[in-house]
């Protein structure tokens, strides 16, 4: 893919195009003064390629054109024109395409609408370049996402940005950006040849086996420390099976199997259950029975008590009367009752207060004490019958009350023991709980770790029948076996340049891993940015690029065929000269040289490389005039040449 013309359209449509025009297969200088928009030119190449960001600064440019274009022609004569709009803000993804044979040109400014996005043009000029349709896929383990190669790869080696071409230590476009070194890396083995989609496929088999082999192996593991935790517990779980009386003589030393089994058998086997039983009932009547017998014994006692109060009340009381009979029988003696005045004092014969009983009163006193001490002794049989009645049912009730706590006392022991049986139940139950617990972790007999076992084999061995076959790739190699191709041609025109470290015996290479430049000395390599000096810089970035460009060519890669170079002699001029042509002491046979030598690797590739420079310097050669494609000075009349042009502005 070459390029034909660049095209600005301004945002009001009602002005032409502003259209730069490049010859294909030849060398393409533009040259002109300082802050004329030499740089924009390739960041807007770059920009309708498929960026998303255009990278142009707010300058008159980003003010005015509304549309960017670019017509492309491929190695098979089709065009493309490839056309941006200018992104409201920082990116955009729209696009317009067209297509055709080689009659197509450049579209009117009322044609350019939208009608795709940046990544289905970035998909159709890979088809036409030839880039086959592949993904790529990082190692596994790399904290990388896949994507697909496509020209936004490609273009990374066709630009040489001003601050890119002179840089110290990188080599290639937009290297310093996130992600882009490791894109280049990535992608250069593909461009140079050294690998292709079925390499690509095959490493991405591989990354796919070895994750199957990671997960059959955890799989395994993971089984083989369950069956190792079975083994050794499962033992244990067995004793403990035994004692609770669900199994009966357990092995001493068990195998995987016979442990498996047996859990499996007290498993199913229902622990003893208590049966149902009438204690409680029971026991609630021996209660209500003992509290009933220990009220009525209450009773009986306080009964036995009144008896007993009542028996020595009446001792009491007949021992008093008979004191008083037997004193009132003493009377006797006096003889027949004497008559006398009751109310004197026989001895004193002074009146008394109260008068005195008669003999016939105390007589008759004593009479009736004697008859109330003959009726309290027939009482008495009686009362003591009441007392033995009372003290026997007293001595039954006592006799049943002991019967009933020894009731209770066998009963309480029936009681514990139920509570045993319900405790052991409990922990058989809880132990069956165990022992499905860790069944359901167990894979099962040992023929599932076989299972696993061969499954993580069969993996192991497509790993290794896909390591054989990428080995045989061998893509690190063949990328560097290409370079070396390509080293060979930067060491002969780096020496044509006679840049630093070029002479005999030292090669000029480019480093894959570091993607830079490296001399290779006899005694050591020297990296890129220990050459010294802007000149071996800039000098070295052309060489290296014209020799993988030409070795593009020269094997039909699918890379744009264009080369596109801002300011490759700014290490001979002051920094921001107005204008190089001016510059009187600066080295301009160098210079000549470094445009000679892209001219002549232009003739080299016969057609099938373009070179776009934009710079400062004009040289009278008519070769360099003959490359001119636009020359941004002031015109005679005064005015100066531009990207944009000065009407624009007003």
């Amino acid at each position: 893919m070459q390029l034909l013309a660049l095209a600005l359209y301004h945002q009001d449509n009602r002005q032409p195009p502003r259209v730069l025009r490049f010859r294909p297969g030849r060398l393409n200088i533009l040259t002109g003064e300082s802050e004329t928009g030499k740089s924009g030119v390739l960041a807007i190449i770059d920009f309708c390629l498929g960026r998303t960001k255009p990278g142009l600064p707010d300058n008159p440019i980003d003010r005015t054109v509304g549309w960017y274009a670019l017509l492309v022609e491929f190695q098979d004569g089709s065009r493309m024109v490839l056309a941006r709009p200018r992104p409201a803000g920082e990116t955009t993804n729209e696009a317009f395409v067209r297509s055709g044979d080689q009659s197509l040109s450049l579209p009117g400014a009322g044609e350019l609408v939208a009608n795709t996005n940046a990544a289905a043009l970035r998909g159709e000029v890979s088809a036409h370049l030839g880039i086959e349709d592949f993904r790529f896929q990082p190692p596994a383990g790399t904290a990388r996402y896949a994507f697909d190669v496509s020209v936004a790869q490609g273009a990374l080696f066709c630009f040489q940005n001003q601050d890119e071409i002179a840089a110290s230590k990188t080599l290639f476009h937009r290297q310093t950006e996130d992600g882009i070194a490791q894109a280049i890396k990535d992608t250069l083995p593909y461009f140079l040849g050294a690998a292709g989609p079925e390499q690509a496929l095959r490493q991405h088999r591989l990354g796919e086996a070895r994750r199957e082999v990671r997960a059959a192996q955890r799989k395994f593991d993971t089984a083989w420390r369950q069956r190792e935790a079975l083994d050794t517990n499962g033992i244990a779980l067995l004793r403990l099976a035994e004692n609770e009386g669900l199994l009966g003589d357990v092995p001493a030393a068990p195998d995987a199997d016979t442990v498996h089994d047996l859990l499996r058998q007290a498993l199913s086997v229902p622990p003893l259950a208590p049966t149902n039983s009438d204690i409680g009932d029971r026991r609630q009547e021996l209660n209500e029975e003992r509290r009933t017998l220990r009220a009525q014994l209450q009773e009986f006692d306080a009964a036995l008590a009144t008896v007993d109060r009542w028996q020595r009340r009446s001792f009491d009381f007949t021992g008093e009367l008979h004191l008083q009979v037997d004193r009132l029988k003493t009377l006797d003696l006096l003889g027949p009752e004497q008559d006398h005045d009751t109310g004197v004092c026989p001895m004193c014969t002074q009146p008394l207060e109260h008068r005195d009983p008669s003999v016939q009163d105390i007589v008759t006193l004593t009479n009736r004490l004697s008859e109330e001490l003959e009726q309290a002794a027939g009482v008495q049989p009686v009362r003591q019958e009441h007392l033995r009645s009372l003290q026997a049912q007293r001595e039954s009730l006592a006799e049943r009350l002991k019967t009933n706590g020894v009731l209770l006392k066998e009963l309480m022991a029936s009681d514990e023991n139920l509570v045993r049986l319900q405790e052991q139940h409990l922990r058989a139950a809880h132990l069956q709980g165990r022992i499905a617990q860790s069944l359901a972790h167990d894979r099962g007999p040992t023929t599932d770790i076989s299972q696993l076992r061969n499954a993580l084999a069969s993996a192991q061995d497509v790993v290794s029948i896909l390591e054989e076959q990428t080995a045989n790739d061998d893509i690190p190699a063949e990328t560097e076996r290409r370079l070396a191709d390509i080293a060979a041609l930067m060491t002969a025109w780096a020496r044509r340049l006679k840049l630093g470290q070029s002479e005999m015996p030292n090669e000029a290479g480019i480093s894959f891993n570091k993607l830079s430049l490296v001399i290779r000395r006899p005694e050591d390599r020297l990296p890129q940015e220990r050459v010294g000096s802007n000149k071996n810089y800039v000098g070295y970035h052309l060489v290296a690029h014209l020799a993988l460009h030409t070795y593009f060519r020269n094997h039909n890669r699918p890379v744009p065929s264009f080369l596109a170079l801002d300011q490759p002699t700014q290490a001979f001029f002051p920094s921001k000269p107005r204008d190089a042509s001016t510059v009187p002491d600066a080295d301009w046979a160098t210079v000549t040289e470094y445009f000679r030598l892209l001219h002549d690797v232009t003739e080299l590739n016969k057609g099938k490389l373009q070179i776009i420079v934009c710079d400062h310097a004009n040289l009278p050669d008519d070769w360099f005039q003959a490359a001119l494609i636009d020359n941004w000075r002031p015109n005679e009349d005064g005015t100066r040449n531009a990207l944009i042009p000065p009407h624009w502005l007003s």
